[in-house]
């Protein structure tokens, strides 16, 4: 899929502007702080509805206005229609969305309609960050290829929240009204187990996938020197061999009693897909502890390019890829190795700029300034 058209107002900085993309590789220059990774910001919110920058939706709208929009027209291939995408940003209200037209009354709905892959600054600690990081990429690419998973995945959140908030309350009573409460934990216990098993084994299953196509493209951008192996780390459920749900789902909710005085000290649910974490190592040396700067980085685009092309497979189509100035923060070997797997896949690339031979080898097919506010096409 490739993305024709792009129209801001009133989005960040953005008074009114409309971009024509071409389906290749597309690149906006610019200093610092003059909107280009707030371009691709809108076209990450035409994917998952959110964005990555920010959960508060009023700062994604223009200070002096009450309401922003944002207009994308992509196609999925050379012989569909183009599909337009709209999005109505309100500091009053909460966002509209319409694909075709159609008004949609959830954003669940609307994921995996439009699909990216993007590759910014902050995923180069994705690798040695909080399990948070992690956790939040996974959770991102399933999102985007799985209604089901996003299903799951709220139900268990709005579960682990009705949990949590139970757990405070009982915090503030005493005596037998404390006990009846408590009581109650048995019913969130088994929801959350339940919800939380469907979770696990589908993040599971994306990390055996991940695991088998990261292994061959780390090993070639590591010069054929390193073999990176990941797995997902479960504290519910440690042992992935059994197969039986019922007695997942026992297990699950044995963990969640013997931890039920530390949660109620706590407030607080410490077992569940929640806290689970990714894996990563080469040579049984944890990435997550001890890694350099160089493997960080390598380990970080063996990820992205696995997660599209997994994303890839799972669409029967190309996820448009969104570089946000990450030739900055690479080596050149690893810049012409990132490089290398760009073919056939819209890239929208910004940069402060691009070393002669690296843009020699991207052979961007349309060049964009951006400067006070505005975008405009260079002449080739």
């Amino acid at each position: 899929m490739y993305i024709t058209k792009l129209k801001l107002k009133n989005f960040r900085n953005y008074n009114e502007i409309e971009v024509l993309l071409d389906p290749q590789i597309n690149i906006f220059y610019g200093n610092n702080a003059e909107g280009k990774t707030n371009l691709l910001e809108s076209i990450y919110i035409c994917s998952t509805s959110k964005s990555y920058r920010t959960s508060k939706e009023n700062d994604l709208i223009n200070f002096n206005e009450k309401e922003a929009h944002i207009k994308l027209i992509f196609c999925k291939d050379n012989t569909e229609k183009n599909k337009i995408i709209d999005i109505q940003l309100n500091k009053d209200s909460k966002k509209g969305i319409a694909v075709n037209g159609v008004k949609l009354d959830k954003a669940s709905e609307f994921l995996g309609f439009f699909t990216v892959v993007l590759f910014a600054p902050e995923d180069l600690n994705i690798i040695k960050e909080g399990p948070s990081f992690r956790r939040k990429f996974l959770d991102m690419e399933l999102c985007q290829i799985d209604k089901l998973y996003v299903a799951s995945l709220n139900n268990y959140n709005k579960t682990l929240n009705q949990r949590n908030a139970l757990l405070r309350d009982i915090a503030t009573v005493y005596g037998s009204n404390r006990e009846a409460l408590i009581e109650m934990l048995d019913t969130y216990d088994e929801q959350l187990a339940s919800y939380g098993i469907e979770v696990i084994e589908k993040r599971n299953k994306n990390i055996k996938e991940l695991a088998q196509k990261i292994s061959d493209i780390h090993y070639k951008i590591s010069g054929e020197k390193e073999k990176l192996i990941i797995s997902y780390e479960c504290g519910a459920i440690e042992n992935e061999d059994i197969k039986n749900e019922q007695i997942k789902k026992e297990i699950f909710i044995d963990k969640l009693k013997k931890t039920r005085d530390v949660d109620l000290k706590n407030q607080y649910t410490l077992v569940g897909p929640h806290r689970d974490d990714i894996s990563f190592k080469i040579e049984n040396v944890d990435l997550r502890k001890y890694c350099s700067q160089g493997q960080k980085k390598t380990a970080a685009i063996s990820l992205k390019l696995a997660e599209l092309n997994i994303i890839k497979e799972k669409i029967n189509d190309t996820p448009v890829l969104l570089l946000d100035d990450v030739f900055s923060e690479l080596d050149e070997t690893r810049q012409k190795l990132l490089v290398n797997n760009l073919e056939g896949v819209q890239t929208i690339i910004t940069c402060t700029g691009i070393k002669k031979n690296i843009f020699q080898l991207l052979k961007p097919e349309k060049i964009f300034r951006v400067s006070e506010n505005n975008i405009s096409e260079m002449a080739r």
